[in-house]
């Protein structure tokens, strides 16, 4: 069936989806003698939809899989969704809420069924829209984080590290949050920018009339401090080091401490220290043996440790009620407007509280000792390779883990409570009872713990639990560790870490040999999307309206290393026109009858446009590889491209038009099987990218040779590069390049017809001219070539190689003059360009502070810009000639 006019994505798309999912083809094989080649899926939420972040992820990875599964390896792309602890409760919780229910109102078990019950209704859609990204999961082993399987997983983890001494139950601060009611972690937590004021309060010293003046941003606190603090190498104040204040509204004494916390240039130089809800005055409060008073209870409302008048307030209201009594008391010192960073749930939408509370701690320092070894001694790498610094950073100042939450929904921690509180760990309720009721010598009644486990709790174990661990598999034997981790960089300490302590703890190696650190994707500005700022393009609207090839390969084609993403509609609009481009290409094939021929052999070629075209084939498929080795998508992409858009279409094609148009039936039989070969050969290359419209012209092209998912990489080691090809067919690409510039730059109409003159020119270059007169004429849109012609008026064509050229402007209607002046102006304002730039460049500030990518586009306009002037100045020569 011939190639419609028109590529229609969205009638494609479904279509061979359903076809490579029904083939098998996404599925490992673990009975398999190839090499295995394994990537494990971010499990995104269960209650996410896809988002630019995802598109651009899983894209990368897809590419990686259909990539290394052409090249012959059994490849392993496990997918799955993540539970989302506090993500799903919030989406079921206010589900209820529109009906007037209130979980704790039906209790625990009837609030779980309730979220199965979503995740069977909703949980799904995130892994179709996977699909239609043309993700290429072994949907087969799709796995959750709360199945069975992975559940007993979790417990087996918990208990091992409990009874080796790696998880123990501490009181410690927390981000609380009062709104969901438990410990969320720094990634759930967002900052956000706030208007407040900043108190300053004066304390009065103990027996004296002094005071010291202490400044806040939370008046509500003051009620659980239990010290002040100054340098010790403070002049003004360290006199009262020693000394005790009496805190206001409340008459307790405590102590003036030195500790380096305070810094003597900031606010007044002293600072309240309330150990119980504050991170850095927690970290005082151990240093100085200072109690810790918690004065908040989980709605964040004053408990019963402070002043009567105060308690079950709400902290806001306790802040205005506090402000008032220490203005009251003459102890308001001035209050200044102030704008600082509050932390708030990402979900919940509240103030976060630092909160004093006894969690479930894992001793994050002791895991994280190897995995800190393993990237030292190169076991794991990271992609680009700066980030590494990032990792050590964050491994080697890690702090206690905190892994319980106060959540219905996820793994409940397997602890049970006897009636005098003794704990018993144990994977199963069963073997809870059967250790308490040795301990005690009878049956008794016993308690679980409420808590459930923090999400990375169990994404941690994601490399191998979802290959049966802790049972030994033949899964769990063959593809751990994996090959390659691609995700952002965001998650490097919540996740990566994460499964790098875990896995080596667990399995005894690494869980991936690389880690790749893929950019944040932003609008065209350069701003991160939201959607308060109605910036967020959705990957499935372009989808629809471009076509996924075209969002795949622009994601691809813009992963710079160390450079964020600046996603325009008008860049993937332009790579709908490079499928449209290739679609046009391989319809010209079709209809000069170009057609697959598996007998074709590339080394046989006898035409010189031939041979050179095999040469670029196989320079462009080992480029495309060997950059996909390196993890540079953007210079693969950048390869395919270049080879499809200038190499095959603008040049290959235009060069043999004329054969195939002639009367040499033996020559126009070469052309046809090298033209269908070429494109053939990268269909196949392009396919990690694009495999939709590959997928599409291959089985028109090669209706009874299979599916591209399935084929083999192409191999192109045993063809050799014709130098003598490339050398004549590159010249003959400069000859008309350079002729088409210039009359671009000399505002030349298309159909004006000028001759070509050419002196001192190369034997070799005369006969480059003879045998490839008529395709240069035609091309360039020229009236003849001469040689050895004295020009009358000519414009000079510096860029020929083996040759002094001109274009005979004598009888082209163009006032000399008048156009040296046009040239003049126009390389005024390239110059002006160029000064702009450099005055940027230039500004050490601009270069210290503007995004890398930012710097680099300034640059980048420098050297084109560059480029433009030197042929502009060489056309004022010309025409000064």
């Amino acid at each position: 069936m011939p190639l419609e006019k028109n590529y229609n994505p969205s009638e494609t798309e479904a279509t061979l989806y359903d076809r490579w999912e029904k083939t098998g083809a996404f599925a490992c094989n673990v009975n398999s003698d190839a090499t295995p080649y394994t990537i494990m899926i971010p499990p995104p939420n269960v209650t996410g939809s896809l988002h630019m972040g995802h598109a651009l992820t899983f894209t990368l990875q897809d590419i990686l899989i259909r990539y290394h599964r052409m090249t012959g390896r059994d490849t392993l792309w496990q997918p799955g969704t993540d539970h989302a602890g506090i993500a799903t409760q919030m989406v079921v919780e206010r589900q209820l809420a529109e009906q007037g229910i209130d979980r704790r109102d039906m209790g625990r078990d009837a609030f779980i069924e309730k979220v199965w019950e979503w995740k069977a209704q909703s949980g799904g859609r995130i892994t179709q829209q996977l699909r239609r990204l043309g993700a290429s999961c072994d949907w087969s082993r799709e796995r959750f984080t709360m199945d069975e399987g992975l559940n007993r997983a979790v417990a087996h983890e918990f208990v091992t590290l409990y009874r080796e001494g790696l998880i123990y139950k501490d009181n410690r601060l927390v981000n609380w949050d009062p709104k969901m009611q438990t410990a969320v972690s720094d990634l759930e937590v967002e900052q956000k920018e706030t208007k407040g004021n900043l108190w300053h309060f004066k304390y009065p010293i103990e027996n004296s009339d002094e005071f010291i003046i202490v400044a806040t941003t939370r008046p509500e606190t003051m009620l659980g401090d239990t010290a002040v603090a100054v340098h010790p190498e403070n002049e003004k104040l360290k006199h009262l080091i020693g000394k005790n204040v009496v805190l206001p509204l409340v008459g307790r004494t405590i102590p003036i401490v030195g500790d380096e916390y305070a810094d003597p240039e900031k606010g007044t130089g002293a600072v309240k220290i309330t150990p119980a809800h504050d991170f850095n005055d927690f970290e005082v409060g151990k240093r100085h043996n200072l109690p810790m008073i918690n004065i908040f209870n989980q709605y964040a409302k004053l408990n019963d440790e402070v002043p009567e008048k105060y308690r079950g307030l709400d902290r806001f209201e306790a802040r205005k009620r506090i402000v008032d009594d220490m203005e009251a008391q003459g102890l308001l010192d001035k209050i200044e407007p102030h704008v600082h960073v509050v932390p708030h749930g990402d979900r919940s939408g509240v103030p976060i509280e630092p909160w004093l509370s006894e969690q479930w701690y894992c001793d994050a320092k002791k895991l994280a000792e190897p995995a800190i070894k393993a990237v030292e001694e190169g076991r794991t790498k990271f992609v680009p390779e700066q980030w590494t610094n990032t990792y050590y950073a964050w491994m080697r100042n890690i702090q206690p883990w905190c892994i319980s939450r106060q959540l219905w929904w996820g793994h409940q921690i397997p602890a049970w409570y006897g009636e005098d509180g003794h704990v018993f760990v144990e994977e199963t309720e069963e073997a809870a009872h059967a250790a308490a009721e040795k301990h005690y010598g009878k049956k008794v009644t016993l308690t679980r713990d409420p808590d459930t486990f923090d999400t990375w709790f169990s994404s941690g174990l994601w490399p191998f639990s979802t290959l049966g661990w802790p049972d030994k598999t033949p899964e769990l034997d063959r593809y751990y560790p994996t090959d390659v981790l691609v995700t952002g960089f965001d998650i490097i300490f919540f996740w990566v870490a994460r499964m790098m302590m875990l896995g080596i703890h667990f399995m005894g190696d690494v869980p991936f040999k690389t880690v790749y650190i893929h950019a944040l994707v932003r609008d065209a500005k350069g701003q991160k999307m939201s959607k308060t700022k109605g910036n967020v393009i959705d990957p499935l609207d372009v989808i629809d309206e471009f076509g996924c090839d075209a969002l795949r390969f622009t994601l691809a084609n813009m992963s710079t290393p160390g450079r964020d993403i600046r996603l325009a509609t008008g860049r993937i609009e332009g790579n709908r026109n490079f499928a449209t481009k290739l679609w046009n290409a391989a319809r010209f094939c079709e209809m000069n009858g170009c057609a697959w021929d598996d007998a074709f052999d590339p080394a046989s070629v006898k035409q010189t446009v031939n041979k050179w075209i095999v040469g670029e084939v196989k320079g462009a498929i080992e480029k495309i590889a060997e950059t996909l080795d390196a993890y540079r998508f953007d210079l693969s992409s950048s390869a395919a491209y270049d080879f499809i858009w200038n190499t095959f279409c603008d040049w290959y094609l235009e060069f043999t038009k004329p054969i195939l148009m002639g009367d040499d039936e033996a020559a126009k039989a070469e052309v046809r099987a090298t033209t269908a070969w070429a494109l053939g050969q990268m269909l196949h290359a392009l396919h990690p990218f694009m495999p939709y419209i590959t997928e599409e012209l291959w089985s028109v092209f090669a209706p009874n040779k299979g599916m591209l998912l399935q084929a083999a990489w192409p191999d192109v080691s045993a063809l050799r590069v014709d130098e003598a090809a490339r050398q004549e067919m590159g010249w003959v690409m400069q000859a008309v390049g350079t002729i088409r510039a210039t009359r671009s730059i000399m505002n030349i109409a298309p159909n004006v017809k000028i001759p070509l003159v050419h002196t001192k020119t190369t034997d070799q270059a005369k006969a480059w001219f003879t045998r490839h007169e008529a395709l240069i004429v035609r091309m360039a849109q020229l009236d003849t070539i001469t040689a050895d012609v004295a020009p009358i008026a000519p414009m000079t064509l510096p860029d020929i190689p083996e040759t002094m050229a001109f274009l005979e402007m004598e009888k082209v209607a163009i006032d000399r003059v008048q156009e040296r002046e046009r040239l003049k102006k126009e390389a005024g304002k390239v110059e002006a360009e160029i000064k702009k730039i450099d005055a940027k460049l230039g500004n050490a500030s601009f270069v210290d502070r503007a995004p890398p990518e930012v710097v680099d586009e300034q640059r980048e306009r420098r050297a084109e810009a560059e480029v433009l002037l030197a042929k502009l100045e060489a056309a004022q020569k010309s025409l000064a000639a």
